[in-house]
């Protein structure tokens, strides 16, 4: 390894969750902050949970909803111009 062009190893950096849960791991920085760990990820718990960034689900039913109520508009029959 070359001197003086990596960045400082943390051995014991603290991980803090959304959940509340800390633990510790190896990394460049001395502190992290997750949303989601292993012990609220539902992959992990077998527990489904809707993890929803910025009303995504709601902006998206919202849209659908605007779109369904909308007339539909048909097209017009293309009418072919006779070149002479």
């Amino acid at each position: 390894m070359k001197p003086d062009i990596h960045p400082e190893y943390y051995p014991k950096a603290k991980v803090r969750c959304a959940c509340g849960a800390v633990f510790e791991l190896g990394s460049t920085k001395p502190e992290i902050q997750v949303e989601i760990c292993s012990k609220c990820h539902p992959f992990f718990t077998g527990k489904e949970k809707l993890i929803d960034t910025a009303g995504k689900v709601e902006k998206f039913k919202a849209r659908r909803a605007k779109a369904d109520a909308a007339p539909k508009i048909s097209k017009k029959a293309r009418v072919k111009k006779n070149k002479k």
